[in-house]
């Protein structure tokens, strides 16, 4: 298994999944409103793993620049196709992921990682490469699955399910390690916390400042 084969397999669910609903609305309506506030106008802003331009679409309308990237290029062009139907001037969707942009240091005021680190393959270089793109004090914000605290079951079938193609390739780490292999990056975590208004929630919201 490999990147590409990342990228193929959310090509094959890109038009499903920008069919789905969000499971939680409530919950993603206050992960929103808390990064909005976190947003100011004139940040440079990147959106790692943004999917099909659900999030960026509602964001970018408040800051100076906004970037989303996806290493799918099948969720990118259904992000287009969207962007396309309400243009904002400041957003600009690539396919792309961390480490395939170019390696200016300090380019952005803001990094959004939503559902995003438990895909990547390599996740203190990922958390590195972040950092490096980082401008200084920048901000790094993460809501992404912690599958170490969730169910035994679901970390058992996992590696069947991608076996045979049923599932993309998921890092398995509890909340704590998380946050420890960003503190390890050089971050400084400013908060956690939980936004789900339903059910349980293994998702922490995470804000870290570059140090």
């Amino acid at each position: 298994m490999s990147i590409a084969n990342d990228a193929r397999f959310w090509d094959r669910a890109s038009r499903k999944y920008a069919k789905g609903a969000i499971a939680d609305q409530a919950g993603y309506e206050r992960t929103l409103d808390r990064t909005r506030a976190l947003l100011g106008p004139a940040d440079r802003v990147l959106e790692l793993g943004c999917g099909t331009g659900t999030t960026a679409l509602r964001l970018s309308s408040d800051v100076q620049t906004y970037l989303a990237t996806d290493v799918s290029p099948g969720m990118i062009a259904i992000a287009n196709e969207k962007h396309a139907a309400k243009p904002i001037p400041a957003l600009a969707f690539r396919t792309a992921t961390a480490e395939a942009l170019a390696p200016d240091a300090g380019q952005f005021n803001a990094v959004l990682g939503f559902s995003y680190l438990h895909l990547v393959r390599d996740l203190p270089g990922t958390l590195r490469r972040i950092h490096a793109l980082l401008a200084a004090e920048g901000l790094f914000i993460s809501k992404t699955p912690c599958v170490g605290d969730m169910n035994p079951l679901i970390r058992l079938a996992l590696p069947a399910m991608r076996a045979i193609g049923k599932a993309p390739y998921a890092g398995v780490f509890r909340a704590a390690e998380l946050s420890r292999h960003i503190h390890a990056a050089g971050f400084d975590i400013l908060t956690t916390e939980n936004h789900a208004t339903k059910g349980n929630d293994n998702r922490p919201y995470i804000v870290a400042r570059k140090r």
